[in-house]
């Protein structure tokens, strides 16, 4: 079969090769994947921003069909639709593996960084690891579960947001866009900020109330006007831009909260006083769960998040250059690949 595999640590080194195909260990399970997503972490492989255990196929964010299952394996049969979380492999002893937190143990293998990857036609995977895809969401849309699943996480899990808040959600790319929406699910007056007027506008047919570009309109006269001038009760910041973070602690009001979910890439320069000045509540979120799947697939089998508007292109495998390329310049706002 084809792969997309990233050869050897250093920039670029990726590769359509042929591979073997996988076969499942017992309690393994192996999958044909319908659609996988381009995300900011294959972006960061390519340039070798991301600990990678090569040679390895790339790709996380899947859907596809159980096709063969392991020894012992009960929780799925041959012909379900799945997608499934990331955690290829965790210790299991160490404090946070016993806590149930998984996703965050230090010797974690991520799929399509430390094991293989949905970059191709097959691959094998944990049965613990997958969730029944609803039969009302296609296979292209529930591609996109892996990032919601981690906007949920973000939104309802590190974040307490209660209906009537004044949530102010910064960034515009596709993890902006599912964080809106599961703010908007929660009750919540939603206001997007952000840089590209396709991408605020599609926030407004997904729902979100106020969709500002904030290179043409200033977000606070607007927040303060929604909040009787006490500012947003919960900003999350889903750009990783530091302007954005000084933009989000700058509006939020006084105990209210700061979560941070986009990635930076590198240091930046914040005035964390403002922190301890006005009491905030502030989280970071990287990863997700079991409960925020559960939470995310519930989300799409209800309506309540639409991640299928978000996908702007879908290619074969053959063309990832082109894919990685829009992704990365901001052309696209989520690009899946087929496999082929």
């Amino acid at each position: 079969m084809k792969a997309l595999v990233k050869t050897k640590r250093g920039v670029g080194n990726i590769e359509l090769l042929e591979v073997e195909e996988p076969r499942p260990e017992p309690g393994w399970v192996k999958i044909e994947v319908q659609a996988c997503g381009v995300c900011g972490t294959d972006i960061h492989i390519y340039h070798d921003r991301s600990e990678t255990r090569p040679p390895v196929i790339m790709g996380h964010e899947f859907s596809g069909v159980v096709c063969e299952l392991g020894q012992g394996v009960q929780n799925v049969k041959v012909g379900d639709r799945v997608v499934s979380e990331t955690t290829v492999w965790s210790c299991g002893v160490c404090r946070y593996c016993r806590m149930g937190c998984y996703d965050i143990c230090p010797s974690r293998w991520g799929l399509g960084r430390g094991g293989n990857g949905a970059f191709a036609r097959y691959l094998v995977m944990r049965a613990e690891m997958l969730h029944h895809l609803p039969d009302n969401v296609d296979f292209i849309a529930g591609a996109l579960t892996e990032p919601l699943a981690c906007c949920v996480h973000a939104a309802t899990e590190f974040t307490q947001i209660t209906a009537g808040d004044v949530v102010l959600v910064t960034g515009d790319g596709a993890i902006g866009l599912l964080t809106a929406q599961v703010a908007k699910a929660h009750g919540a007056t939603v206001v997007l900020c952000g840089l590209q007027e396709d991408r605020l506008a599609l926030g407004r047919e997904l729902g979100v109330d106020y969709a500002l570009n904030v290179e043409e309109e200033d977000p606070s006269a607007l927040v303060k006007q929604l909040s009787d001038g006490y500012g947003a009760d919960v900003v999350i910041e889903c750009s990783g831009a530091a302007q954005a973070a000084e933009l989000g602690l700058e509006l939020v009001r006084i105990r209210g909260q700061y979560t941070q979910l986009g990635l930076f890439g590198g240091p930046i320069t914040l005035d964390f006083q403002k922190v301890a000045y006005k009491e905030l509540k502030v989280a970071g979120s990287f990863n997700q769960q079991w409960t925020s799947w559960e939470r995310a697939l519930r989300y799409l089998r209800e309506g309540a998040v639409r991640t299928r508007p978000l996908v702007s292109d879908i290619l074969p495998l053959s063309r990832w250059r082109e894919g990685f390329a829009k992704y990365e310049s901001r052309q696209a706002t989520k690009v899946i690949l087929v496999p082929e």
